[in-house]
């Protein structure tokens, strides 16, 4: 069982949390040992399956995340406290969840707990990037700036995901659209024209056989299939969890024709936008490096970024070990990094690389749109007429051999 409790610890600070135990008695006895003085201990609520299906669209998105940032950045510019700013901006903000965390934040934080150790627990929310960035900022006593920093960040990130989501909008509406009319066209047109076509006294064609053969194939074996389907799926899903997965995923999704030359520049383009963000914040670049790495979303790239971090450890120049990847990281990075190495102008740098990336992934989408479009009109209108000449082709025969 879980209890949430309040204590205060021997300086009388206050300190909040939640603990899982056994019982109530054991609970105490666990904070008492930890030098805290219990004031307050309830179980938490086990709420319903549905009910946290429910709660699940409520939580926080990238948008509310940086809509918090920024708004928070402001306040703290203007000298309001960060308690203050916490507790205000729990008020205005219009997911309940949401709400509930900023509001427990604001209290740890009024309780004498750091504010990135405040936000460390809500991993899911708060990333490891985020985290770092606000640890930052309080050792600098730039909290605003490091908040202000993260929202820009979080901004061009939300920019370049909903461009790409609304690129692939279109080919995912047809691609259903198709599905759906092939399911119409098995389970209920080709029934109703197969007595029909098998009562013509006519030798039907290969191509009509074949559909006929293909939709009582799929009529008989659909719930096979599916489960089948649903089996390879999830042995997918576990094997690309492995490391080994990772790496032919990875591999792959670099290789796809046009895909994978979007994909290696929208890593690029995150890669050295959040390094640029990190190294603006005051953090060395080794440290850096290592939060980069997890973010990049790709295993290529983040062993790449392993091994420039390194490298740079042991003294060396980052662009010189990126240099050795050319496969991956195009001359165009490592000359910009290289100049930013000598002029000491590191972030300005990696943030021309990322302007100029997220700008050719732009372009990228706008023509894989305009490419996919024809494309998938001639592809569902070729089986559209292979359906249709499947069926008119022997119905014509026939009333030919009947003398129409």
């Amino acid at each position: 069982m879980k209890y949430n409790y309040q204590a205060r610890t021997k300086d009388g600070l206050i300190q909040v949390g939640v603990i899982e135990v056994s019982s109530k008695k054991e609970a105490i006895g666990l904070l008492q040992k930890e030098g805290l003085y219990v004031t307050h201990l309830e179980q938490r609520e086990v709420k319903p399956f549905y009910f946290r299906q429910v709660e699940f669209f409520s939580r926080a998105r990238r948008k509310d995340i940086m809509i918090f940032c920024r708004q928070l950045s402001l306040m703290l510019k203007s000298g309001v406290s960060l308690v203050d700013s916490l507790k205000s901006l729990a008020v205005q903000t219009n997911k309940p969840i949401f709400r509930d965390e900023i509001s427990q934040i604001s209290e740890d934080v009024e309780g004498g707990v750091y504010f990135s150790e405040a936000l460390a627990k809500y991993p899911g929310i708060f990333s490891n990037f985020f985290i770092n960035m606000i640890k930052s900022g309080e050792a600098s006593g730039k909290l605003s700036d490091s908040l202000n920093y993260l929202a820009e960040h979080l901004e061009r990130e939300y920019t370049l995901i909903n461009k790409i989501k609304s690129g692939m909008t279109y080919p995912a509406f047809i691609l259903v659209v198709f599905l759906g009319m092939a399911a119409m066209g098995i389970f209920f047109v080709l029934p109703s024209f197969k007595e029909t076509l098998e009562s013509l006294d006519v030798e039907l064609p290969l191509l009509t056989r074949i559909v006929l053969s293909s939709g009582d194939i799929i009529k008989q074996w659909w719930l096979v299939g599916l489960i089948v389907f649903v089996l390879l799926g999830i042995g997918l899903w576990r094997y690309f969890k492995t490391e080994e997965g990772k790496d032919v995923i990875g591999r792959i999704s670099l290789k796809l024709p046009i895909i994978g030359k979007l994909a290696k520049k929208t890593h690029l383009a995150r890669f050295t936008e959040n390094l640029s963000t990190l190294i603006l914040a005051g953090l060395p670049i080794t440290q850096a490096l290592d939060i980069v790495s997890n973010t990049t979303g790709n295993s290529i790239y983040q062993k790449i970024i392993e091994k420039t971090q390194e490298g740079v450890r042991r003294g060396e120049t980052m662009s010189s070990i990126l240099e050795q990847y050319p496969k991956y990281v195009p001359a165009l990075v490592t000359q910009m990094i290289k100049v930013g190495e000598r002029t000491g102008q590191l972030d300005e740098a990696l943030l021309n690389v990322a302007n100029f990336y997220q700008e050719e992934v732009n372009r990228g989408i706008d023509g894989l749109v305009e490419i996919i479009e024809p494309i998938l009109i001639v592809v569902l209108g070729g089986l559209v007429a292979f359906l249709m000449i499947s069926i008119i082709v022997p119905v014509y025969k026939g009333m030919s051999s009947f003398g129409f």
